[in-house]
């Protein structure tokens, strides 16, 4: 489904939009477990787009930088992505950059806070963040 320098883009921009701090960080809490189930359900048809999404992330980041996206430094990631949430890309992309940051950013919201049955929230962490009272 993803390529290995897919997945190590997906990782590194998931990490930015949801950085580990006193709880864990967006992977580690499970969002890629909860978009990989999810690619396989709901959101079949929008696996080509995040290949091609973030295959122009890492293209961006080599036409700016001369590094892959996940070899740069979190602000250079971050600043990176603010330009690409913004819709200021210098390469050509086979897609609009601003809409599909936006539906990652949601995909990743979904599976950082979604029920752990789904997949992510491992271990219930972002409900634990709120203050959402877990039981059993």
């Amino acid at each position: 489904m993803l390529t290995e320098p897919q997945i190590a883009i997906l990782q590194a921009v998931v990490n930015v939009v949801i950085p580990p701090d006193d709880f864990p960080g967006g992977w580690e809490a499970g969002v890629g477990d909860y978009l990989f189930r999810q690619f396989e359900r709901d959101l079949k048809d929008l696996v080509s787009v995040y290949q091609h999404g973030l295959l122009a992330i890492d293209a961006e980041a080599r036409a700016i930088s001369g590094n892959t996206f996940a070899d740069l430094t979190p602000n250079a990631q971050e600043a990176l992505l603010l330009r690409i949430e913004q819709g200021t890309v210098q390469t050509v992309w086979p897609l609009e950059p601003a809409p599909f940051f936006a539906l990652l950013v949601e995909h990743c919201a979904e599976g950082f806070y979604s029920d752990p049955d789904n997949g992510g929230n491992r271990g219930s962490v972002a409900w634990k963040m709120i203050g959402f009272e877990v039981t059993g």
